[in-house]
């Protein structure tokens, strides 16, 4: 008999001034973990000490996790743990900060491991010394939700999407005033991420009548309201949307997994450090594109939106959005032709290889991998 599994974390925290809820939290120490500076910035990583502190908690933060958080960060927050000895580990910040969290935990219970049985699959069992919070700041990852977290090998230059439920939080906490701060570009790119997860867990070969009604909600939200949050940034009913449906894509993805779209951002942000929510925007109507003949699940997608091509839709979404229809337009970084062509062999094969790639409604070849990144470069 083969058994399937829907988790998430225990408690999902939401609604208005939700970060108070640290404030009735029990323990000795706390650990925050952080990003860059914005939520230093805009006062949340104080906001957060202070409630932690009236909980008669003693606060330490790891910060300066980078945007495509490495090896070297995760050992380094593990090792800042082992000597703080926090009851809890909590991020607050974008999917790289909670994403790095994840793995500094590992390594705070289990200072041993070893990087190579993370990317097996080979997780201990956690929980022996602290428990996890993440509290995003974007909408976008839904790493607060799932049992996912992505570490860049910087010698390498490839990306390792980890998957275990041990590493599934144990409260997530939404306050959609996080979020609110976001810059147009950045609500673009981290919104289009929520699409993609819905899109790709809604297709996904793995998905389930529980993973279903979650991903066409995420769906829904993000159409509708991601070119309101966009467009008006201080609208707060439509960050709370976009919020909430991160996390029912979140729900829905880390139970029904994803597909290439994933795969082939992974690896093309791991060779030119594309941000990862842009990579997927660019890929998603080309991926869609080239999976129609292996799902019906699209014109269901079609029919709930109430729209005739849902490749045509996305890529006026994106436009709506400023990003750009090719990588080869993109400003954040620089790709050339020349350096595109030298590692597409290279970036297809890792490409396929990702376990993302698993539940795609089909299953490609390395060719067929290279003509998508062909036709998105």
């Amino acid at each position: 008999m083969k058994l399937q599994w829907f988790r998430v974390p225990k408690d999902i925290v939401f609604g208005t001034d939700a970060l108070e809820y640290l404030s009735t939290l029990e323990g000795k120490k706390a650990t925050l973990v952080t990003g860059g500076s914005s939520m230093k910035k805009f006062g949340f990583l104080d906001k957060a000490k202070q409630y932690l502190e009236k909980a008669g908690m003693e606060v330490s933060i790891v910060d300066g996790v980078e945007p495509n958080p490495s090896v070297e960060t995760v050992i380094r927050g593990g090792k800042e743990m082992e000597k703080f000895n926090p009851d809890w580990v909590i991020s607050i910040g974008g999917g790289s900060a909670i994403d790095a969290a994840k793995i500094m935990w590992v390594y705070y219970e289990y200072p041993e491991t070893k990087f190579e049985d993370l990317i097996a699959g080979k997780f201990p069992k956690l929980r022996t010394k602290a428990k996890f919070i993440a509290i995003p700041s974007t909408s976008g990852t839904a790493s607060e939700i799932t049992a996912f977290s992505v570490i860049t090998d910087t010698n390498n230059h490839i990306k390792y999407p980890l998957v275990s439920y041990e590493i599934t939080p144990d409260i997530a906490l939404l306050d959609a005033a996080l979020p609110a701060k976001m810059l147009p570009h950045i609500t673009a790119n981290t919104g289009m991420d929520v699409m993609t997860h819905a899109i790709e867990a809604y297709v996904s070969t793995n998905a389930t009548s529980f993973t279903d009604p979650l991903a066409m909600e995420a769906i829904k939200l993000v159409y509708n309201q991601l070119p309101v949050a966009y467009a008006d940034g201080s609208n707060m009913k439509a960050r709370a949307d976009m919020h909430n449906a991160s996390a029912l894509a979140g729900m829905a993805f880390t139970n029904a997994s994803l597909g290439i779209v994933h795969s082939l951002a992974h690896k093309i942000g791991g060779e030119f450090g594309v941000t990862h929510g842009l990579a997927n925007a660019i890929l998603l109507p080309y991926i869609v594109e080239y999976n129609k003949e292996g799902t019906d699940k699209y014109k269901e997608i079609e029919k709930q939106l109430g729209i005739e091509d849902l490749v045509k839709t996305l890529k006026e979404l994106n436009k709506s959005l400023g990003i750009p229809e090719r990588f080869s337009e993109i400003t954040e970084v620089e790709i050339t032709e020349d350096k595109f062509n030298e590692v597409l062999d290279r970036m297809s094969k890792n490409a396929l290889e990702d376990p993302c790639s698993l539940t795609n409604p089909i299953n490609p070849s390395v060719e067929a991998v290279k003509e998508i990144y062909k036709a998105a470069f």
